[in-house]
C-alpha cells in the first residue's frame, strides 16, 4: 500500500479545499493546488531523494515493511514521470525544482489521458489478484477491493460519463 503514499497529500489537499473551504473544482485544480505550500508538500512526498534516504534508513535498521513501503513509493514516482504533463511533480525536491514535462498525462484527454487512464486501470485490475493472494488479513484485502472500486468509479465518472457532468459541483 506504500504506492499510494505519494498521493496522500493530494487527497488531503482536495478534502480541505473542497469540503472545508468549499472551493469549486476549477479553482481547486487551477489555483489552490499550485500554491507553494501544497506544491512543496506534494513534492516532498514525490521526491526520489527523500524516498531513497528513507529506504536506506529502513535497510540500516532492518525494517523490512518500511523498506517495502519506500520501494513502493519509488516505483510510484518512477511511473509518475511519464504520466504527468503540465502538472508534473518536482521529483528531485528539495535539491532541484526540475519538472519532467511528459507529452502524456494520466488524466488529461488533451495529452492522451483517456488511453493512459485506461492502461493504468487495466494494470491495477490485472495485478489485483496477485496482490490479493499476498495479503494476509481481510481488512487489507478489503482495502484493496475498495481501492479498485474507487479506481473504477473515478475512471467511469471522468472518462465514460463526463458528458453527464453537472458542472462544478
Amino acid at each position: 500500500m506504500g504506492a499510494i503514499v505519494p498521493d496522500l497529500p493530494i487527497f488531503i489537499f482536495y478534502f480541505v479545499a473542497k469540503f472545508m473551504h468549499k472551493l469549486p473544482e476549477r479553482e481547486i485544480w487551477s489555483q489552490a493546488y499550485y500554491q507553494p505550500f501544497w506544491q512543496n508538500i506534494v513534492s516532498l512526498f514525490h521526491s526520489f531523494p527523500m524516498a531513497l534516504i528513507a529506504l536506506i534508513i529502513c535497510l540500516c535498521f532492518k525494517w523490512q515493511l518500511g523498506a517495502i513501503a519506500c520501494a513502493s513509493i519509488l516505483l510510484h514516482c518512477l511511473f509518475d514521470l511519464p504520466l504527468h504533463n503540465y502538472d508534473a511533480h518536482r521529483h528531485f525536491f528539495p535539491f532541484s525544482s526540475y519538472r519532467f514535462i511528459s507529452p502524456v498525462s494520466y488524466w488529461d484527454p488533451q495529452h492522451y489521458g483517456k488511453v493512459a487512464a485506461f492502461a493504468e486501470l487495466t494494470l491495477v485490475l490485472l495485478v489485483t489478484p496477485m496482490v490479493f493472494q499476498l495479503l494476509r488479513s481481510w481488512p487489507t484485502k478489503g482495502l484493496l477491493i475498495i481501492l479498485d472500486l474507487v479506481s473504477i468509479i473515478f475512471y467511469c465518472r471522468f472518462y465514460l460519463f463526463s458528458s453527464l457532468s453537472l458542472g462544478d459541483s
